[in-house]
């Protein structure tokens, strides 16, 4: 049986997995908000495709999102590559 923190490891690992998230994780780890409109050509998919790649990663808790009018901003979330860091096995091993 997995203990909770190995399955939220997993889940972190699974989140970033998908070439696209990937793309759109290392766009937004700049730490800069970023319109989603902006956010179609880095993933280059179609906007259906796009809001479920951006679903995936914020609930993962990876990114956030603030409306602006109209337009939703993503962002890194603050402890995102801390938690993605402590997800890898290697980051668990002591040196």
């Amino acid at each position: 049986m997995l203990e909770p923190i190995e399955v939220e490891a997993a889940g972190l690992l699974t989140a970033v997995a998908d070439p696209v998230r990937w793309r759109l994780l290392t766009h937004l780890a700049t730490g800069e908000a970023t319109c989603v409109c902006n956010l179609q050509p880095i993933a280059a998919v179609a906007p259906n495709l796009l809001s479920y790649h951006l679903k995936v990663l914020r609930e993962a808790g990876l990114v956030t999102t603030r409306r602006r009018g109209r337009w939703v901003d993503y962002t890194i979330a603050p402890d995102a590559l801390d938690r993605l860091h402590a997800a890898l096995p290697a980051a668990s091993r002591p040196r």
